[in-house]
């Protein structure tokens, strides 16, 4: 399935134990597979709230900033969202690693 597939080699040093992230990459390459890695967490055809995407991000980072990680998938088109930000959903076609790093350098 196209994007689901995230390298998480570059991960190793940002997750810990239990597989959350412990730190928000500086690096963009590594950044964007922190993202991806993310996205797999979310229900393909579900609707979450904002408070649900919160805590479900808090599941998997330590770093405890869920707002600028939020905000960075639905940047990066991981995540789509209604213009109030009422509701949130995992978008049915995710961007590819490659997609973004021509986009972003």
């Amino acid at each position: 399935e196209k994007g689901r597939g995230c390298p998480v080699s570059r991960l190793e040093n940002f997750l810990d134990e239990q597989n959350r992230l412990t730190a928000f990459p500086a690096k963009r390459r590594v950044k964007l597979q922190a993202l991806c890695y993310l996205a797999q967490k979310f229900e393909p055809g579900k609707i979450y709230t904002e408070k649900q995407v919160n805590v479900l991000l808090n599941q998997w980072h330590t770093f405890e900033d869920p707002a600028t990680l939020r905000r960075e998938l639905y940047q990066h088109r991981f995540l789509g969202r209604q213009p109030s930000g009422a509701a949130y959903w995992l978008e049915p076609q995710q961007p590819t690693l490659e997609e973004l790093q021509r986009k972003y350098g």
